[in-house]
């Protein structure tokens, strides 16, 4: 079960990481974030984690799986019965934006009823992170 987002985003790749990585800071610009703290120190690594609040979704512990600096993260954070997999990728356009890609797969036995019961409501957070992302980026010196 899983879906994706993209969008354009005019600015370069660089500024767009620096934003994207800063996940104290998510809650500032994307309203499908009520509160974001990483639970460790430094740069985003394979490892790092972060406990994200949502509104209508249980509190969730996410883990930094795969990493390559400037371009893409995954985290995932584990529930009895399913993994749900989130994907940030970016990657540059040839007219000088950047396209942000948003991915999420939930992996497991409840992964079929997971997706029935928040489907709607993931793919609409992923849609206003995207969009949130885009106008933190545009809109700040």
């Amino acid at each position: 079960m899983s879906y994706e987002t993209s969008i354009a985003i005019k600015a370069d790749a660089g500024k767009v990481w620096a934003v994207l990585v800063d996940v104290d800071r998510w809650a500032e610009w994307t309203e499908s974030v009520t509160s974001a703290r990483r639970l460790d120190q430094g740069p985003l690594v394979v490892g790092s984690q972060a406990s994200i609040r949502q509104p209508r979704l249980r509190p969730a512990v996410w883990t930094v799986t795969t990493l390559e600096p400037g371009t893409s993260f995954a985290w995932a954070s584990r529930n009895p019965g399913v993994i749900t997999v989130g994907g940030h990728r970016i990657a540059p356009n040839p007219d000088g934006t950047v396209e942000f890609t948003l991915t999420i797969d939930h992996r497991g036995p409840l992964a079929s009823l997971i997706w029935l019961l928040t489907g709607s409501l993931t793919r609409r957070y992923l849609q206003t992170e995207a969009t949130g992302l885009k106008h933190r980026v545009e809109h700040s010196s």
